[in-house]
């Protein structure tokens, strides 16, 4: 499927790897330039590069913290016009609800509330000008089905959603579709620190504790970058101008909703 949004320039978060880099390859394959951000330069440019030798586009990075206001200023003066936003960041470390302090909370809403809200306010307008634009959300299933050792993921992430619904609905007359990736477990540095968590409090290996979470999914596997960057592409397509304000749950069934 041709997708529509060849030549589009698209800002993909925090996206060296994980589900991150598979939306920045898959808007790739599709024929967007590329915008991407990561804190570690090496790593970034590594991604960049084999991006730019297998699909032909232009890739710029920018290595910084993208949860800081200085981060979000570098990337912003380096992305310049953008028609497609992708935000993204690494969630905040499981506990249980006695382990945090206000700093917990600060950090995660910093990082999973504030910094995603920051760079759609300042991309938004442009967006609007133009009269197109894309905005979609890496999120968690955790705003639909909260999971207790992830209360910090939550709670920043359920702020972010509720913005959105209301942001949402304001510029879709504009042509800016906005919408919210609810990833489940994917093979990614994530699941790794979560079944390493896992397995510790188990009292089992990691591969026990990953075994022991596949069989809680209904497709009784992980899911991939590469397959979560495809339905990202497909958000950010000419064809989604009339999904506005969704929470998209990618988990293999993992969330057991009727709606």
């Amino acid at each position: 499927m041709d997708l529509g949004i060849k030549g589009k320039r698209a800002l993909v978060c925090a996206s060296s790897k994980g589900l991150g880099l598979g939306c920045a390859q898959a808007l790739a394959e599709a024929g967007c330039d590329l915008v991407m951000n990561a804190r570690g330069a090496e790593a970034l440019e590594q991604s960049a590069e084999a991006i730019r030798k297998a699909y032909g586009v232009s890739v710029e990075t920018v290595a910084c913290d993208i949860t800081t206001t200085e981060g979000q200023a570098a990337v912003l003066e380096a992305a310049g016009h953008v028609d497609i936003l992708v935000t993204n960041a690494g969630g905040p470390p499981p506990g249980m609800w006695s382990d945090w302090d206000r700093d917990d909370f600060i950090k995660a809403l910093d990082a999973n509330m504030l910094a995603p809200i920051a760079l759609m306010k300042a991309l938004l307008p442009g967006m609007i000008d133009r009269g197109w634009g894309r905005v979609v959300n890496i999120t968690s299933q955790s705003v639909r089905a909260p999971i207790a050792v992830l209360g910090l993921s939550n709670a920043a992430r359920t702020g972010l959603t509720g913005y959105v619904a209301g942001t949402a609905r304001q510029v879709a007359q504009h042509g800016v579709c906005i919408n919210n990736l609810l990833p489940g477990i994917h093979d990614t540095d994530r699941a790794i620190a979560l079944d390493t968590g896992a397995g510790k409090a188990q009292d089992i290996t990691r591969d026990e504790a990953r075994t022991r979470r596949e069989a809680t999914i209904p497709a009784r596997r992980y899911g991939t970058a590469s397959e979560f960057g495809a339905a990202c592409a497909f958000l950010c397509s000419q064809h989604a101008g009339f999904i506005v304000g969704q929470n998209l749950l990618l988990d293999g069934g993992a969330t057991n909703l009727t709606v």
